[in-house]
């Protein structure tokens, strides 16, 4: 997605502008934040296809900025942090992140996982509805739905019942799905789609007492539409 618009919330000047040059030479358009407060504005009031925030920022911090956006939009998020802390992560995922990256990294890592998240973006489905059995996502409401009864899911859930409805009736490996919906290289293991894949059928198919996400044993995930 050449030409993509990206704002960059860094507090560290030299850090900066190496990435804004090295996104600039990529072909990006970049503008910039050196604080929370300002970043905030930034990515509130102005149209962007992607942020790339540090954690660790003056005035707010990125978790906080995160969490603000995520109530008005749902505009692709890299977190960019020294932080190598587990549970910095899994807060940042879980508050609606789409990727994270640990300082230092190669650039060439860093634009791969830009690629990726834009690339998602880029192919959302023209239908903004998406159905299987009772079950409905909403796309442009950003809602889920079963039986007209609405199911409340976190940004990452939301993001792997997406993904598993777009791909329905289509076995899907665990590695694939990190991937796509965790995003290139994602740090943890394969495991953590096991456990959001539990957190969805706690909420979907333990719900109405009926089988929707099918495990296919030593390959992945099907989401089956029987209707």
């Amino acid at each position: 997605m050449i030409g993509a618009k990206i704002l960059l919330i860094e507090d560290e000047v030299k850090i900066s502008r190496f990435l804004e040059l090295e996104l600039k030479h990529e072909g990006y358009e970049v503008e910039q934040a050196y604080d929370g407060r300002t970043g905030l504005e930034k990515a509130l009031g102005g149209e962007y296809d992607l942020i790339l925030m540090d954690i660790m920022l003056p005035s707010i911090n990125g978790i906080e900025i995160l969490r603000r956006i995520r109530k008005k939009s749902d505009i692709p998020v890299i977190m960019l942090t020294a932080k190598d802390d587990t549970m910095d992560k899994v807060m940042g995922l879980d508050t609606g992140a789409d990727d994270y990256i640990t300082k230092p990294f190669a650039i060439e890592e860093l634009l791969a996982r830009i690629r990726v998240v834009l690339k998602r973006k880029v192919s959302v489905t023209k239908n903004s509805i998406l159905r299987a059995n009772d079950l409905k996502l909403d796309l442009d409401k950003y809602s889920v739905a079963l039986n007209n009864e609405s199911i409340d899911l976190t940004k990452r859930e939301f993001e792997l019942l997406r993904y598993l409805l777009e791909n329905k009736n289509i076995v899907l490996t665990r590695e694939r799905l990190l991937e796509a919906v965790w995003g290139y290289d994602y740090p943890g293991d394969t495991n953590v789609v096991d456990v959001y894949i539990s957190y969805l059928r706690s909420k979907i198919d333990d719900k109405i007492n009926k089988k929707i996400i099918y495990t296919v044993r030593g390959v992945g995930y099907l989401l089956k539409d029987e209707e």
